[in-house]
C-alpha cells in the first residue's frame, strides 16, 4: 500500500471535469504571511528593476461558454497583484501575461509559442485548457507550469507539469502508466460511511462522453457496496421529469451525474416538482461556486441538498486566515469561485519558488527543479498537501483525504469536518483518459 498522501486527481473528479466540458463545446522555502504586511504602494527597487513575467494560458472563450474557465486565472492575478503592491518577489513585480486559446488545440499551441517563445515568461501559472495540445512543447521547452487544472491527462503525462493536486505517474510522455490511470473511491466511501448513503442514482446523457463517465461512476459506486440505479435521458430532448420520477420510486439517497450545468439545474427543477428527497445531490469542484442560488433558483430542496468535494480549503470558510487572505484580495468580483482559490493557491506556489531562487537567480530551470522536489505543498493550508512520486506501478490502494461543503441557503457553502482528517484507505480503480 502506497504510504498516505493526499491528491485529488482522482478518476470521481478529474474525469467530471473533463466529461462536463465534452458535454457543453458538443452543444522549498515559504513565503511568509508577513511578506503580505508590507505598504500597499511597490518600492522603488520592484519598478526599477526588470520584472519577472509568468504566463497564464485560460480557454476564456471557449466553445463551453463565458467564464466557465476564467476562475484559476482570476484567483492567480488576484495574487499576483497583492503581490506586487506589498514589493513583489525580490524587489522585482510580476508581469503577467495571459493569453486565451479559444478552448482549441491550435489556439493553444499559438498560446504556447507566444508565451515561451515570444514573452520569455519564466513559469506558466495556473493553466486552464480545455484541449491542452501545447502541453509535449512547454515539457520539451523545460518550462515549469505551475498549478495547471488536470481538465486531461497533461499533467499526468508530462515531466515539468505540475497540477493543482500532484501525480503519482512516471510522466514519461504517456499518460498514467502505460496509458492508463488510476483513481480512488473515497467520495463514495464518504457517503456511505459518513451520510449512510446506500442506493446511488447516476444521471448521464446518451452521448459516448457522458455514457462513459457514468460507467466509471457506478463502477466505483459497485466497488463500495452501493445499489446502482442508472439513468439516462436524451441529449438532444432529455425528459428529466421521467428520470425524477424513478429516482423517487427506487428511493435514491444518493444522486451522481455526467450532466452539464444546465442539465444538472433541471434535473433539480424536475426533483423537486416530483417531490423527491435525497441525502445528497453530489456535484464537482468545476460547480463549486457562488452563483447557486441563480443556477438553482427554481429547485430549492435539490438546491438545499447539494454537495461538493474537492482537494482544497472551501471558499466560504472565511474562518480560516488563509481563505480570509483570498477573499479580501478578491472582493472587486462579482462571484466567487473554488477554482478561483485554487488559482490564487497556483500563484503562491511560484511565488515561493521564486523566492526560494532569488539569492542564485529566478530562471526557468532553478524554479523547476524547487517544483520538483516540491513535497507536502500546502498553500499555508488552502490544499491538502500535494507531492509528486514518480510510481513505476501504480498503488493499489491508498489513503486519501478530501475536502467536503455542502450548500445552505443564507450561509452559502458550509464545510462538513476538516479535511485534513477525512481521509479513507480506498481501491485505485484503473480508466481510460
Amino acid at each position: 500500500m502506497a504510504r498516505p498522501r493526499s491528491r485529488r486527481c482522482r478518476a470521481a473528479e478529474a474525469a467530471a471535469a473533463a466529461l462536463l466540458l465534452t458535454l457543453a463545446a458538443a452543444c522549498g522555502s515559504r513565503l511568509p504571511e508577513s511578506d503580505f504586511e508590507h505598504r500597499d504602494r511597490p518600492t522603488a527597487t520592484a519598478t526599477a528593476r526588470e520584472p519577472l513575467r509568468v504566463g497564464i494560458i485560460t480557454s476564456a472563450t471557449s466553445p463551453v461558454g463565458g467564464n466557465a474557465f476564467t476562475g484559476p486565472r482570476d484567483g492567480a492575478k488576484a495574487f499576483f497583484d497583492r503581490l506586487d503592491a506589498r514589493g513583489g518577489i525580490d524587489g522585482r513585480r510580476v508581469e503577467v501575461r495571459t493569453c486565451d486559446d479559444g478552448g482549441s488545440g491550435v489556439g493553444n499551441n499559438a498560446c504556447v509559442h507566444r508565451l515561451i517563445d515570444e514573452d520569455k515568461v519564466v513559469a506558466l501559472v495556473a493553466t486552464t485548457a480545455l484541449d491542452y495540445a501545447g502541453a509535449p512543447r512547454v515539457s520539451r521547452a523545460g518550462v515549469p507550469d505551475i498549478g495547471g487544472q488536470p481538465i486531461g491527462a497533461a499533467y499526468d503525462t508530462w515531466p515539468h507539469l505540475y497540477g493543482i493536486y500532484g501525480s503519482l505517474a512516471p510522466r514519461d510522455g504517456t499518460p498514467g502508466w502505460h496509458g492508463t490511470l488510476y483513481g480512488g473511491t473515497e467520495v463514495y466511501r464518504y457517503f456511505k460511511q459518513e451520510q449512510g448513503a446506500r442506493t446511488a442514482a447516476v444521471v448521464s446523457y446518451n452521448q459516448a462522453a457522458s455514457a462513459a463517465y457514468a460507467r466509471l461512476v457506478e463502477r466505483g459506486l459497485r466497488a463500495e457496496g452501493y445499489r446502482v440505479v442508472s439513468e439516462q435521458v436524451d441529449f438532444a430532448l432529455p425528459d428529466f421529469r421521467a428520470v425524477a420520477a424513478d429516482l423517487k420510486q427506487q428511493h435514491a439517497d444518493l444522486v451522481l451525474d455526467a450532466l452539464d450545468t444546465h442539465g444538472n439545474a433541471r434535473l433539480c427543477e424536475a426533483m423537486d416538482d416530483l417531490g423527491v428527497r435525497v441525502t445528497a445531490k453530489v456535484t464537482n469542484v468545476q460547480n463549486w461556486t457562488s452563483t447557486v442560488p441563480e443556477d438553482y433558483r427554481d429547485a430549492p430542496h435539490c438546491r438545499n441538498a447539494l454537495w461538493v468535494t474537492g482537494s482544497s480549503r472551501n471558499f466560504d470558510d472565511t474562518g480560516d486566515p488563509a481563505v480570509r487572505e483570498f477573499r479580501d484580495a478578491t472582493r472587486q468580483l462579482r462571484t466567487h469561485s473554488q477554482w478561483q482559490l485554487e488559482g490564487w493557491a497556483a500563484a503562491r506556489w511560484f511565488t515561493e519558488a521564486a523566492e526560494a531562487c532569488a539569492p542564485r537567480g529566478i530562471t526557468r530551470a532553478c524554479v523547476d527543479a524547487w517544483m520538483n522536489r516540491s513535497e507536502g505543498f500546502t498553500a499555508g493550508g488552502l490544499l491538502l498537501p500535494v507531492v509528486f512520486e514518480r510510481l513505476p506501478e501504480p498503488p493499489e490502494s491508498r489513503r486519501t483525504c478530501l475536502s467536503v461543503a455542502r450548500w445552505r441557503d443564507g450561509r452559502g457553502w458550509v464545510t462538513q469536518g476538516d479535511m485534513n482528517r477525512t481521509c479513507y484507505d480506498v481501491p485505485q480503480l484503473p480508466y481510460e483518459p
